[in-house]
C-alpha cells in the first residue's frame, strides 16, 4: 500500500453541495472529496432539492443567496419532505446578518458555517462531529 495515498472509509457517504459560485463550489467539491465523501453538485436552490429528492444525500450544505430559489427556501422545501426531513443541512455562507441565521437554524438547519479564512476547517470539524467522516480524517 502507498503510504502518500489517503485511506477513505466514507465511499457510501454522500454530500449535496448547493452553490452558485463555480469557484466556490469547485474548491468544496476539492475538499469534501480529499475526505473519502461523494460529492453531487446543483447551481441553484431549485435544481438542489430536486437532487436531494433522487440521490436521499447524508448532508447538504446550502449557500444562502442563490439565484431563483433562495437557501432559505430550499432548506425549507428539503424540511416538508418526509424522506429528507432527516437529512442534516449547513449554510456555508457570507451572509452573518442574525435575522438570516435565525431564519435557517429555524428552518431546520443543524449549523452555519460563514464563508472565511477558516470555514474549510470548520466544516471538516463539523463532518466529524456529523460522524460523515472519522476525527482521524479531520485532522485529530
Amino acid at each position: 500500500m502507498d503510504s502518500d495515498k489517503p485511506v477513505y472509509h466514507n465511499e457510501s457517504k454522500t454530500v449535496l453541495v448547493v452553490e452558485d459560485s463555480p469557484v466556490q463550489a469547485f474548491a468544496m467539491i476539492q475538499l469534501l472529496e480529499q475526505h473519502g465523501l461523494n460529492v453531487l453538485c446543483a447551481a441553484d436552490g431549485m435544481t438542489g432539492v430536486a437532487i436531494a429528492q433522487k440521490s436521499n444525500p447524508d448532508l447538504i450544505i446550502l449557500d444562502i443567496q442563490m439565484p431563483g430559489m433562495d437557501g432559505l427556501e430550499a432548506c425549507h422545501l428539503i424540511k416538508q419532505d418526509p424522506t429528507l426531513e432527516n437529512v442534516p443541512v449547513i449554510f456555508l455562507t457570507a451572509h452573518s446578518e442574525p435575522e438570516k441565521l435565525r431564519q435557517g437554524l429555524g428552518e431546520g438547519a443543524v449549523d452555519f458555517i460563514p464563508k472565511d479564512a477558516f470555514s474549510d476547517l470548520v466544516l471538516v470539524r463539523t463532518l466529524a462531529e456529523l460522524e460523515l467522516i472519522s476525527d482521524e480524517e479531520a485532522g485529530e
